[in-house]
């Protein structure tokens, strides 16, 4: 057995079989900067960290479930020049995760909200965050299903178990009393333990309309609204503005206002 084959089976034993794709490179700078050994050891390391936490953040991106890979890096402010940018970076921050607080995203439809709660959810999981993103219409018709094959409980763990669930397009049409019951039943078990961003076409105080029973909706509103950032978006569709070449701004339009966020 010769030293390379002998370093990789010792490597693999150690389950460090990742300092091989950079050992060589770092022989190299070793030699040229003349570095000593724990410099060099020091170096190899910090790698294997850095490619174990890029391994741990892809398993949570993909846990994730989100429909596309959207950034905030990849969101255009100038769409709006009224854009409370630092808003949004400061959620993106996630402090509201620590603090198990939650966003409302609220706006006609194309004008960003799902971007933005992507956005967000993609900043959690580079935190360290288990997040889970979830359209309300497929939440609601998993957890249906669930009822029919005895698997509910199972299923409604999955919306539990996340530091932060995103559910996306709330409130399209009314709820029937089961789909209530289920949204009532994921807003009491994450109360003051984990976050919720939900976006919606609909304000907030329409909400109460779209559940059978005004107790229920009540009870599940004043949980999720307690310790809430509220945002409201406005205006033409950003979808619509990101196919055409932006538009110069003359100090005077306003695609989009959005509201710094506040507490309701």
């Amino acid at each position: 057995m010769n030293l390379d084959h002998q370093l990789k089976e010792q490597l693999r034993t150690l389950r460090l079989s990742g300092f091989l794709e950079s050992l060589d490179l770092r022989l190299q700078q070793a030699q040229k900067d003349s570095l000593g050994y724990l410099e060099f050891f020091q170096l190899l390391l910090q790698d294997e960290v850095e490619r174990r936490e890029a391994k741990k953040l892809n398993v949570r991106l993909s846990r994730a479930c989100f429909e596309e890979e959207k950034t905030l890096e990849g969101f255009d402010f100038s769409f709006n020049p009224r854009i409370n940018a630092k808003v949004v970076r400061d959620l993106c921050r996630c402090t509201f995760i620590e603090k198990h607080e939650h966003v409302l995203l609220c706006g006609p439809s194309g004008v960003g909200k799902t971007h933005i709660a992507q956005a967000i959810g993609h900043h959690a999981c580079r935190l360290g965050y288990d997040v889970l993103f979830a359209k309300a219409v497929k939440l609601f018709r998993i957890l249906l299903a669930g009822r029919a094959d005895q698997s509910w409980e199972k299923r409604m763990k999955k919306y539990l178990a996340p530091d932060l669930l995103i559910i996306d397009d709330f409130g399209p049409s009314a709820l029937t009393a089961l789909q209530a019951e289920d949204f009532y039943e994921i807003i009491a078990e994450r109360y003051l333990r984990s976050s919720i961003i939900v976006t919606s076409n609909r304000p907030p105080q329409d909400w109460v309309a779209l559940f059978p029973d005004p107790v229920m909706a009540n009870a599940a509103l004043d949980r999720l609204a307690h310790n809430a950032y509220h945002i409201i978006l406005e205006g033409d569709s950003y979808c619509v503005f990101r196919s055409k070449s932006p538009p110069e701004y003359d100090g005077s339009r306003h695609l989009i206002p959005m509201h710094s966020a506040t507490r309701i």
